[in-house]
């Protein structure tokens, strides 16, 4: 039976973390009244990252873990989002920032007439917890930049806390350009903006999207590099509305 709620996290060299993140989790969804799937998606990780979740879901029947290649968050994301069943999906970053309580937030929105809803760290109600000043100060730059070229309707897309409608989560990601099928092995850990090409795809189609202020809290042990990240994210902004530009974009 096709499960309430799925909730895909994608992983990459997060042996350390994934233990208690992924006990708080299930431990919380065992909790609810509601049905629920649990996908890790590994990352090509090079530490015990796909063996801790293996080891995890001969615990759990509804966790079970995908082995991805080494190709970045926006394709393990997509893994994810497109082998998830449930009726909603939502994707989370490992470390639970966003506490998995606060999809109680988002999903009274989806079961009403929104097919995303998008968790942000910005706006009343929203709080940030522990977060150094210049990781503030990047993601406001970031943002401002995010608004001016394609997604003016948004405070914070970057978060990594969005749910989904099963249907608009297929299409959606199907739909990807720049880290769709085409995308090739990389080496590290590279943060991207794929979030950006998921709202604007949305915005295009037609979709209805929510966003909602969530609480949010620093982890230490973040693998963004605030110069290289930062670059690769500006020219994938760009590339969007590039692609848009070139007609990639039709639904």
């Amino acid at each position: 039976m096709e499960p309430y709620l799925s909730v895909v996290v994608p992983a990459y060299n997060e042996a350390s973390r994934l233990p208690l993140t992924l006990t708080k989790l299930m431990k919380y969804l065992e909790s609810r009244d509601y049905t629920f799937e649990v996908l890790v998606v590994d990352d090509g990780s090079e530490d015990r990252t796909a063996d801790i979740v293996e080891e995890m879901a001969a615990q759990h029947p509804d966790l079970q873990g995908v082995r991805n290649p080494h190709r970045g968050k926006g394709y393990a994301v997509r893994t994810g989002m497109l082998q998830a069943n449930g009726r909603f999906i939502l994707y989370s970053d490992a470390d639970f920032s966003a506490p998995i309580e606060e999809v109680e937030k988002l999903l009274p929105y989806l079961e009403r007439n929104a097919d995303v809803v998008i968790g942000s760290r910005e706006g009343l109600g929203a709080a940030r917890f522990d977060e150094p000043s210049y990781r503030h100060l990047m993601g406001r730059v970031f943002n401002t930049f995010v608004r001016l070229v394609a997604l003016p309707q948004f405070h914070d897309t970057q978060c990594g806390f969005k749910a989904f409608r099963k249907e608009a989560a297929h299409k959606l990601f199907r739909g990807l350009h720049l880290y769709g099928d085409n995308a090739g092995d990389i080496k590290g850990a590279m943060v991207t903006g794929f979030d950006v090409e998921v709202l604007y795809l949305g915005l295009k189609w037609g979709y209805k999207i929510k966003e909602v202020p969530v609480k949010w809290y620093y982890s230490p042990g973040t693998k963004v590099n605030p110069v290289k990240d930062s670059y690769r994210m500006f020219k994938d902004i760009v590339k969007v509305r590039m692609n848009d530009v070139r007609g990639l974009y039709r639904k």
